[in-house]
């Protein structure tokens, strides 16, 4: 098969942690053949979708990991499968690349993520259609109304709708210390809408990520541990990630929540999970492939590429 990449410049990459590297290189030990672009190479001419793509080698050299080879305006459909591994912010630029890919699906190309999907489902809003499993919510541009959540549940968590990697999140304890300063910050004095969320203190044990694939869990999750006196607990803001096996309420949530969102063309969803809770619902680019699997030795990377030429085969 020929797999395609969207993805961030190859040259970013952090291979001993990179999931999309994990998925590379599982697609070419089985003879894939891989290609890169970034969306900058997307094109749009007289209604074709094209892109500016390079064939790439995997060298197993951890410093240069990767040969280019050719590089040629494809049409995207001519690939088997493109997958789409571009990471947040999840900005205007980021929903014009996902109107580029659906016109590319309409002329027959096979987008993982489905581009609709991806753009449908904001990774904060989307626990919304999945109530029965999240803890009390707000949402809200509203001071007065996110005050009102404080003064109702003491301990709340706020946070920005389209931040990544811990970016933006406060916790407000009962005695309210810098809350009117926090909701002023993050919603731009009324003009931007943010969560508030009743704070978990299972955050303590971990932000488990629940990896989803094809509608199906992956046995194992990671417990993204706070440190130092966080209280976010993303690898990105310092957390330690410690890979688990999956409670029996997080294969309740993947199993509930997973084959809806999989129906709707997400083939491969990163749940989170704070004690019983479910908190977010990434879709666009989700990680920990590697650190579950240099943990327990399940390989994520091969069950989503099974998964991904089952889409291709029809199988």
């Amino acid at each position: 098969m020929k797999i395609a990449f969207l993805a961030d410049p190859l040259s970013g990459f952090k291979i001993y942690k990179d999931s999309t590297f994990a998925m590379m290189r599982e697609a070419a030990r089985r003879g894939h053949r891989i290609y890169a672009f970034e969306q900058r190479h997307l094109v749009l001419d007289r209604g074709v979708v094209t892109a500016e793509a390079t064939e790439i080698t995997l060298t197993g050299d951890p410093d240069d990991w990767y040969v280019e080879g050719e590089t040629a305006t494809v049409r995207l459909s001519e690939f088997d499968a493109v997958i789409q591994r571009k990471d947040p912010p999840f900005d205007m630029e980021y929903v014009y690349g996902t109107y580029l890919l659906e016109q590319a699906e309409r002329q027959g190309a096979r987008v993982i993520n489905k581009p609709q999907a991806i753009r449908d489902h904001n990774e904060k809003l989307a626990i919304a259609q999945f109530s029965d499993f999240t803890s009390p919510t707000l949402v809200s541009s509203s001071p007065t109304q996110l005050r009102a959540f404080h003064a109702e549940h003491d301990d709340v968590i706020f946070k920005p709708l389209d931040g990544m990697g811990g970016a933006g999140i406060f916790r407000v304890k009962d005695d309210g210390l810098n809350l009117g300063s926090i909701i002023e910050t993050l919603t731009d004095n009324g003009a931007r809408t943010i969560m508030a969320q009743k704070y978990i203190p299972a955050i303590v044990k971990g932000d488990k990520r629940v990896l989803v694939i094809d509608g199906k869990p992956v046995p194992f999750v990671l417990a993204r541990i706070p440190q130092g006196g966080e209280v976010r607990g993303n690898l990105a803001a310092g957390g330690l990630g410690v890979a688990q096996p999956i409670s029996a309420r997080e294969r309740e949530i993947a199993e509930s929540v997973g084959p809806v969102l999989a129906a709707r063309g997400l083939l491969l969803v990163g749940l989170d999970v704070i004690g019983d809770f479910l908190t977010e619902v990434n879709v666009t680019s989700p990680t920990c492939f590697q650190e579950i699997a240099d943990q327990t030795g399940f390989d994520v990377a091969a069950m989503f590429i099974d998964a991904v030429e089952r889409q291709v085969t029809g199988q």
